[in-house]
């Protein structure tokens, strides 16, 4: 079987408009007007942390929409809603991207309840028709309000797209922040359950060779107030 390399987490398919930067976190930050240059040059952000001696985690951040690889062997993950019909975010983003198509292929998903296709944390896959990216998984994330464990909740939903990915030998798959739009998860708690389930796959993973992780993140992380 060929090398699984999880390519996880692009936090940050969508950019949030600037804030005001006068804030605590701020004052420690280089003053560059580019958000980039800001996630690259802070000193104490770890942009590449070892899984294993055959794996490694990177953080960056980029537009999902335009994320492949090989344009056969990658998957972008798309963060749903139950119903796999589009919405808002991310997963409207990629929808627009991806074309009608898309929304026809998630129409023939079975429902296990009526108007659900997709339960919360668990994860199901399509073709990704006109995106860059051969395949979308789409997984739904928790309501953070309304979940009773949001936490093992967007677990499961990291977790079984990691899983789907292995059973369609799927070398290359990025993720967006699931559930840290309108579903309202926290993106430092959230970058926490995504960097601990990646690396808890990539211990069950250990007799696969060169399975790398570069994870995307929202430069909001960095800007929030102590």
């Amino acid at each position: 079987m060929a090398s699984l390399r999880c390519i996880s987490g692009l936090f940050g398919a969508r950019l949030p408009k600037p804030r005001n930067l006068d804030n605590p976190i701020s004052k420690t930050l280089p003053k560059y007007s580019s958000s980039r240059k800001i996630v690259s040059q802070m000193a104490d952000l770890p942009t590449q942390l070892a899984l294993s001696p055959t794996s490694s985690l990177k953080i960056q951040k980029g537009d999902i929409t335009k994320w492949f690889v090989d344009g056969s062997s990658d998957a972008i993950v798309n963060p749903a809603n139950e119903r796999m019909l589009g919405g808002g975010g991310a997963d409207g983003a990629i929808h627009r991207a991806a074309g009608p198509e898309l929304v026809a292929a998630c129409y023939k998903v079975p429902e296990v309840r009526p108007g659900i296709r997709c339960p919360t944390g668990e994860a199901r896959i399509t073709q990704g028709f006109k995106l860059p990216a051969a395949h979308v998984i789409h997984t739904v994330g928790p309501i953070y309000d309304v979940d009773s464990n949001p936490e093992a909740s967007l677990k499961s939903a990291y977790a079984n797209c990691l899983s789907l990915a292995k059973e369609n030998n799927i070398q290359y798959i990025a993720f967006p922040a699931i559930s840290c739009g309108v579903f309202g998860y926290p993106y430092d708690e959230a970058a926490t359950v995504a960097i601990s389930t990646v690396k808890e796959f990539g211990k069950d993973l250990k007799e696969v060779s060169g399975v790398h992780v570069l994870l995307h993140v929202l430069i909001e992380l960095f800007r929030r107030p102590d």
